[in-house]
C-alpha cells in the first residue's frame, strides 16, 4: 500500500504547460457510472463547508490595505511573495480551537456532514503532514493537529467527514500551479509537484485520519481523463467508501459541483449534485465581511436547491482563533431549528414535480409532496397544478388538516395561516402516483400575490435567442449566476412564455433586463391578449464577468385579461439590430 501513489504516479504523464483558463476552471461533470455509495450523500441534503487556513490570520488585510471579496485569494491579488505570506504561520494560533464545538455546530444547523480544507492554494497544511514542514504542526506556535480530534468529533456527531484538497495550485512551492509572481512558468516541473507534495498529502489524508464520506478536489490542471482515472482508481482503493467531488476534473468524480454561487436553471432529477454557497460574501475570514445570510435566507436557499433535487454545502470562515462567526453560529442554528420540525420536507426527498409557484416551491417523496410556501395568496387557497387526487392535506409543523377541493386543472388548499415567516410546509399524501417535472407547463399568474415572475428559464427560445446563464461578480470571487435570455437580434429571434392567468383583470407588465449603452435605444415589441406593446431599451451597463452586472425594471404596458386562461406572452426585437438585452424575467403585478 505505501508505494500505492508511487505506482500511480508513474502511470501519470503531466503537462509541463497548463492552459491557465483550464486551472481556473470548474469541472462541474460527472462520470455516467453510479456510485452505490451515493445514496448518504443524495439524502443529506445540507452540508457544512470550512474555509481555514493562513488566509483566517489576514483576514482579507495586507500591509493595511483590504482586499474585498474572497479573502483566501488574498495573496493571489495582492502578488504577496510567498516567503513574507509564509511569515504568517508565526502568528497563527488557533487557541479558541474546539472539534466539538464545530461538530455541535454544524448538528445543531441540521447539517449532515462536514467538508474543511486541508490544503487551499496558499500551500499551507491544516493537518500534521510529513510531506512539507508547511503545516500547521510545524510552522505555527500552535504544534496540534486539529484535523484528528475534528475527523473524530464530527463522526461522534453522527456526521460525515470529509477534505478538501487543492490539488494542483500551490503558490507555495515552487513547482506548484498559480504562482507565476515569484517563479519562472517556463521552468516548473509539475510531475515533481505531483510527486513530492500533491498525491503524497492526499495519501496522508486517506490514511490517517479514519474513514471519510468525501474528499473535495478543486481547480483541476494538468492530468488527461485517463491518468484521472488512475488517481480516482487509487483512492479508492484507500478509501471505497469516500465519494469524490466533480472538480476532480475531466469530467469524472462520484456527485456534480456547479460553480460557487450557482444552481442550476432547471430540475436536476438524476445524479447526485451539489450546490455551494458561502454564509458571508468570503469563504475564508475577513475582518471587514458583515454580508452574512439571514436564517429565511439560508432556509430558502436550501429549499431551492432541495426542490432541484440536490444539496446544499454552506460554507462558514472561522477566524485565526478558531472561532466561527458569531452570526454564523447564530443564524445557522435557527435554521436548525425550522429544519428540526420541518426536516422531512428536506432530508431523503427528491426533487419536486411540481414547476415553481407564485406560493412557492415542492420536495417530493413516494407517495408524498411537500409545498414550501414562502408567500400566502391573500385568498389563502394554494392552488396545485396537475393533481387530481390526495388522501390528506396538513401542516408539517403542528399536524393539523387542511381542507381542500378538486379545481380545474389541479387541486385547491386552503391554507389558514402560515407556521413561520421563513417556510411554511404543507404535507400532502397522494393517491396518484408521483408525475414527472414537466418543464414546458404554463407558469402561474394571479391576483392573489403581489407579483408574478415569469422567469428567463421559463421561456421558450426561437430563431437565435438563446437561455443562458450570465456569470459575473460583485467583489471578487463573489460569483452571481443568472439565467438570461440573450442574442435577440432580429424580429425573427423570440421568446415565448405560457401563462395560466387564474383571474382577470388588470396586469401592470415589467421587463427586467440588463442592456449595454451601446445596444440601447433599440426598439422592441411585446405581445399579449391580442395586443402588441413597443418599447424602447434604456442604457445600463456593459457586461463584464468581474464586475456587478446591473438590471432595470422598465414597465412598458398595463393590459387588461377579460377571462381566465392559458396565454402567450411574446417578446422580440422590432427591427434587426445588435442583441436586444439580456432579459432576465418578466413581471406581471396585478392592479387591485
Amino acid at each position: 500500500m505505501k508505494y500505492l501513489f508511487i505506482a500511480c504516479f508513474l502511470t501519470l504523464l503531466f503537462f509541463n504547460t497548463v492552459n491557465a483558463q483550464e486551472t481556473e476552471r470548474w469541472d462541474k461533470e460527472v462520470s455516467a457510472k453510479p456510485n452505490s455509495n451515493q445514496q448518504w450523500f443524495k439524502d443529506a441534503k445540507f452540508g457544512m463547508f470550512i474555509h481555514w487556513g493562513l488566509f483566517a490570520e489576514a483576514g482579507g488585510t495586507w500591509n493595511g490595505k483590504n482586499y474585498y471579496g474572497i479573502s483566501e485569494w488574498m495573496m493571489n491579488r495582492g502578488k504577496i511573495p510567498a516567503a513574507d505570506y509564509a511569515a504568517l504561520a508565526k502568528k497563527f494560533n488557533p487557541t479558541q480551537f474546539s472539534a466539538k464545538e464545530w461538530a455541535q455546530l454544524a448538528k445543531d444547523a441540521g447539517m449532515k456532514y462536514m467538508v474543511i480544507t486541508a490544503k487551499h492554494h496558499e500551500g499551507f497544511a491544516m493537518f500534521d503532514s510529513k510531506v512539507s514542514d508547511f503545516n500547521i504542526v510545524k510552522a505555527t506556535p500552535y504544534h496540534q493537529d486539529p484535523m484528528k480530534p475534528l475527523a473524530q468529533a464530527v463522526r461522534n456527531a453522527g456526521l460525515k467527514f470529509g477534505f478538501y484538497y487543492s490539488q494542483f495550485l500551490d503558490w507555495h512551492e515552487p513547482d506548484g500551479g498559480g504562482n507565476k509572481w515569484d517563479f519562472n512558468e517556463t521552468k516548473k516541473d509539475y510531475q515533481a509537484y505531483y510527486h513530492t507534495k500533491s498525491i503524497p498529502q492526499i495519501k496522508e489524508l486517506l490514511t490517517n485520519y479514519g474513514p471519510l464520506g468525501l474528499i473535495w478536489f478543486d481547480m483541476p490542471g494538468g492530468l488527461s481523463k485517463d491518468e484521472t482515472q488512475s488517481l480516482i482508481n487509487d483512492v479508492r482503493k484507500i478509501q471505497p467508501g469516500c465519494l469524490i467531488s466533480s472538480r476532480v476534473g475531466n469530467g469524472l468524480g462520484d456527485f456534480k459541483d456547479y460553480g460557487d454561487g450557482e444552481i442550476p436553471a432547471t430540475v436536476s432529477t438524476t445524479g447526485a449534485w451539489e450546490a455551494l454557497f458561502t454564509h458571508n460574501d468570503s469563504w475564508g475570514y475577513s475582518k471587514f465581511d458583515y454580508n452574512f445570510k439571514t436564517p429565511k435566507e439560508i432556509i430558502r436557499l436550501l429549499t431551492t436547491v432541495s426542490s432541484k433535487g440536490g444539496n446544499l454545502i454552506l460554507n462558514v470562515g472561522p477566524d485565526s482563533s478558531g472561532r466561527m462567526p458569531a452570526y454564523s453560529v447564530k443564524y445557522l442554528r435557527q435554521a436548525g431549528k425550522w429544519l428540526k420540525i420541518n426536516g422531512e420536507a428536506i432530508y431523503g426527498t427528491t426533487a419536486g414535480f411540481i414547476n415553481p409557484q407564485p406560493w412557492g416551491l415542492t420536495t417530493a417523496k413516494p407517495h408524498k409532496l411537500y409545498l414550501h410556501v414562502f408567500e400566502r395568496p391573500k385568498n389563502g387557497f394554494i392552488l396545485v397544478p396537475g393533481l387530481q387526487q390526495i388522501k390528506k392535506a396538513y401542516l408539517l409543523a403542528n399536524k393539523q388538516q387542511l381542507a381542500f377541493i378538486k379545481t380545474t386543472g389541479g387541486i385547491s388548499i386552503k391554507l389558514p395561516y402560515l407556521t413561520d415567516d421563513y417556510n411554511t410546509v404543507i404535507a400532502l399524501d397522494l393517491i396518484d402516483k408521483p408525475l414527472t417535472p414537466d418543464p414546458n407547463a404554463p407558469v402561474t399568474v394571479s391576483d392573489q400575490y403581489t407579483s408574478n415572475a415569469l422567469d428567463a428559464i421559463n421561456a421558450h427560445p426561437f430563431g437565435k435567442t438563446k437561455i443562458k446563464s450570465i456569470t459575473y461578480s460583485h467583489y471578487f470571487g463573489d460569483w452571481k449566476h443568472v439565467p438570461c435570455v440573450i442574442e435577440m437580434t432580429t424580429p425573427q429571434d423570440s421568446a415565448v412564455f405560457h401563462a395560466n392567468i387564474t383571474e382577470p383583470g388588470d396586469y401592470k407588465v415589467t421587463l427586467e433586463y440588463a442592456c449595454a449603452p451601446a445596444q440601447a435605444k433599440q426598439e422592441g415589441v411585446m405581445s399579449l391578449n391580442e395586443k402588441e406593446y413597443q418599447f424602447e431599451t434604456l442604457p445600463i451597463s456593459d457586461y463584464e464577468s468581474h464586475k456587478p452586472l446591473l438590471f432595470i425594471k422598465q414597465t412598458i404596458a398595463i393590459t387588461t385579461i377579460k377571462k381566465a386562461g392559458l396565454y402567450q406572452l411574446n417578446i422580440r426585437p422590432l427591427h434587426s439590430g445588435t442583441e436586444l438585452f439580456k432579459l432576465k424575467t418578466i413581471w406581471l403585478e396585478p392592479i387591485n
